[in-house]
């Protein structure tokens, strides 16, 4: 196991990602009992996106938030094993486009959420996991920051087959505490 699959199970077994130990043992058993090959296909399609980012994450000052608006594309890979969203927005701090490939791990059963922005031409360390059946997806991974290792963590909510919203905050605490930096309301056109 990597050094981020030790951190992730201590993490989740110690309860410090924002799950008590209960609830992250149900979810280790419920994703393991389930094939979510199948759990973004309701998301496959055209999305109007209204987005916003914190200009100043983990600062340890008030938060800056900028707000864009456009598309979100997402198109199915692989025969549905996989999938890419294409992301474009801007308003008046400028322009985000981007993509994420997300590819689903069948022995693992589940995801990798692996983002990249046009502007920086890299992928992003990836987030990993899956949706818990109910519309709710949770994917943890590690990152840096300025050289400070971080803890990722997003969270995927449909909330109805016409709304999704995606937050993605960050924790320098082992995820004791997390910081939002980036909030999606998607609406289907």
């Amino acid at each position: 196991m990597s050094k981020f699959g030790i951190l992730v199970a201590v993490a989740f077994a110690l309860g410090s990602v924002g799950n008590p130990p209960a609830l992250a043992q149900s979810q280790a058993a419920q994703s393991a009992a389930r094939d979510g090959q199948k759990d973004f296909d309701w998301e496959i399609g055209t999305w109007t996106t209204s987005v916003k980012v914190r200009r100043n994450a983990l600062s340890g000052t008030a938060p800056e938030w900028a707000q864009y608006d456009g598309t979100s594309v997402v198109k199915p890979l692989l025969g549905g094993r996989a999938n890419f969203v294409e992301l474009s927005v801007s308003g008046p701090r400028g322009k985000i486009e981007g993509g994420s490939l997300r590819l689903y791990n069948p022995k693992a059963r589940q995801w990798s959420l692996n983002y990249a922005s046009v502007g920086g031409g890299v992928l992003t360390a990836p987030v990993f996991g899956g949706f818990d059946g109910n519309g709710r997806g949770a994917f943890y991974g590690q990152d840096s920051i300025d050289g400070r290792t971080i803890l990722v963590r997003f969270i995927v909510t449909v909330v109805s087959p016409k709304e999704a919203r995606f937050e993605q905050a960050y924790s320098m605490d082992g995820g004791q505490s997390w910081e939002d930096n980036w909030i999606a309301v998607d609406t289907r056109r």
